[in-house]
């Protein structure tokens, strides 16, 4: 008996499961927001703000420290606002400092 294997792009496997898909989505979706939102954050703080998780109208943004939270907080009604004339329905963003690894 022949058995073919077949392989699957990343893609392909992510666009075959719905669960995958949705994932897929939100990820892209993160990622686009903060693309659009990168120009009204300061140059220096860029590099420590990143994309996080989409919770039906809440989304999130993960800090490099509580410092870097402290600014971009006063930058959240600019934020939402600017989120919301792009065309994004929020509600709120929420501020998530990542904490160091502790296995490191």
């Amino acid at each position: 008996m022949n058995r073919r294997n077949h392989s699957y792009t990343l893609l392909q496997a992510t666009q075959d499961s719905p669960t995958l898909a949705r994932l897929t989505g939100l990820v892209a979706e993160s990622a686009a927001r903060l693309q659009s939102i990168e120009a009204l954050i300061p140059v220096a703080l860029r590099s420590a703000v990143r994309a996080g998780p989409i919770e039906g109208t809440v989304w999130c943004l993960i800090l490099d420290n509580n410092a870097i939270a402290s600014k971009i907080r006063q930058l959240l009604p600019a934020l939402e606002s600017h989120l919301r004339a792009k065309g994004w329905e929020i509600s709120a963003i929420r501020l998530k400092v990542q904490t160091p690894d502790a296995t490191r």
